[in-house]
């Protein structure tokens, strides 16, 4: 009896050192430091509170949206809209969907705007290796992706007031690449 446990236990400690002789083979590696930071991070919340505030109950008018990265550069312009993954799939509000379309479209007059979604799980924006999925409002408006109301994975599924994009219909990038595909863009405007 004494063996067995002695085999297990030592078994359990070689699995151990190659477990952490394996683990410093794999390096994140870490991108440059951010260009743009928050620095005072409770003044930022305070805003984005009392931005909260604006929108009160009785009031008709409901919901709301925001660009989370816009960027402008000699009358060019790269939007970005981030989302969050759930069960393989990014929701995008109706409303939001549709001003993004319209806001491409007239943005896009002199052919310079991009306007890319961007799926993401929990992610490090800081190690360049991370991945995204992404797609440009052009694949969008050319119907490259399906343009689901419903869950079309789910029978109990009613359509809804959001499109709901799947993963499998997104492009697989790092966060590397994105950076190039923006500097490429700012190069060329």
């Amino acid at each position: 009896m004494e063996n067995s446990s002695n085999e297990i236990i030592e078994g359990f400690y070689e699995k151990e050192n190659f477990e952490k002789s394996n683990s410093k083979n794999l390096e994140i590696r870490k991108s440059e430091l951010a260009k743009y930071r928050i620095f005072d991070e409770s003044e930022f919340t305070r805003g984005r509170e009392v931005l909260g505030n604006l929108i009160v109950r009785g009031m008709l008018a409901s919901g709301g949206t925001d660009i989370d990265w816009m960027i402008e550069h000699n009358g060019g312009f790269i939007i970005l809209e981030f989302k969050g993954f759930h069960n393989d799939k990014i929701n995008i509000p109706l409303g939001q969907m549709i001003a993004y379309e319209r806001l491409h479209e007239r943005l896009n007059q002199n052919g310079k705007c991009f306007l890319y979604i961007i799926g993401c799980d929990d992610i490090d924006f800081s190690n360049p290796d991370s991945s995204i999925w992404i797609f440009e409002m052009n694949q969008w408006k050319n119907q490259v992706i399906p343009k689901n109301t419903s869950d079309i994975f789910s029978e109990q599924s009613n359509s809804q007031k959001k499109f709901l994009v799947y993963r499998e219909y997104m492009e697989e990038i790092s966060v590397e690449k994105l950076r190039e595909i923006i500097d490429n863009h700012w190069k060329n405007f």
